[in-house]
């Protein structure tokens, strides 16, 4: 009996899953504008599912650069088509084309106590205003938008001197928000969390000012987790998650 025993319990241990193969991680890039959205449908997701989303955020230009040199990368949440793009380009992606999940918007963003307020897309000229956040536009999607934006409006000869310069997104918000800069074209997803609401006010840009922000991601082709990343992607692009993203700042597909 005792011989017996041993044997079925050494069955049991080697048919029964490991404790590491039961929890699964999908590693995921995601642009700096995903920031204040990302953690909160990840944690939901976790929990539904229990698979954990570990983030890494930074410009889309950086976070491609990253991939392509080899960081080891299941899931890439851009801020725009061009830099997955380059991921399809290169072969590392497991598609032909990205998959568009959210659409993005800009805003210029001013704290509360500014002697600007109330802030319009005029103010960016008026001859008080020393400086204006923005995200490098050669790395970040918003960036580029930011300055599409001001070229169109016939101001960025005027405000390009007063520009401070951000590596992403999110650097370009905290530095209006922390009022190193009076202005800051910064993405909505920041201007609707509870912290800036509070803190600060903003007017929309004008979306025929700048190119629509077709927020794209891509699975890589070398992924061990790729059914997983593939299944928390469709999650993103389901309807119940999709009409969650206007209140979180992105616009959803359709």
């Amino acid at each position: 009996m005792l011989i017996l025993t041993a044997f079925f319990l050494l069955f049991l241990a080697a048919s029964a899953p490991s404790q590491a193969q039961q929890i699964r991680e999908i590693r995921v890039a995601a642009a700096a504008d995903l920031q204040p959205v990302l953690p909160v449908l990840a944690a939901d997701y976790e929990k539904a599912t229990g698979v954990k989303i570990a983030i890494s955020f930074g410009s889309s230009g950086t976070l491609a650069t990253q991939i392509i040199n080899g960081a080891p990368i299941d899931l890439f949440l851009g801020a725009d088509f061009v830099f997955p793009e380059k991921i399809v380009a290169a072969g590392l992606a497991d598609s032909s084309a990205p998959t568009q999940y959210a659409k993005g918007t800009l805003v210029l963003w001013a704290r509360k106590d500014s002697p600007l307020q109330p802030i319009t897309l005029d103010t960016l000229v008026d001859k008080r205003v020393t400086s204006v956040a923005i995200a490098n536009d050669q790395r970040a999607p918003y960036g580029r938008a930011a300055v599409m934006a001001l070229q169109r409006m016939k101001m960025y000869d005027t405000v390009k001197p007063h520009l401070v310069i951000g590596e992403n997104i999110s650097q370009a918000a905290q530095f209006v928000q922390s009022g190193n800069a009076q202005l800051g074209f910064i993405s909505l997803t920041a201007a609707s969390t509870p912290q800036f609401k509070d803190s600060g006010t903003y007017v929309l840009v004008p979306k025929q000012t700048y190119a629509p922000i077709l927020q794209c991601a891509v699975v890589m082709a070398k992924s061990e987790q790729k059914a997983a990343a593939h299944a928390f992607l469709d999650w993103i692009l389901s309807p119940a998650v999709q009409a969650r993203l206007p209140q979180m700042g992105l616009g959803p597909v359709r």
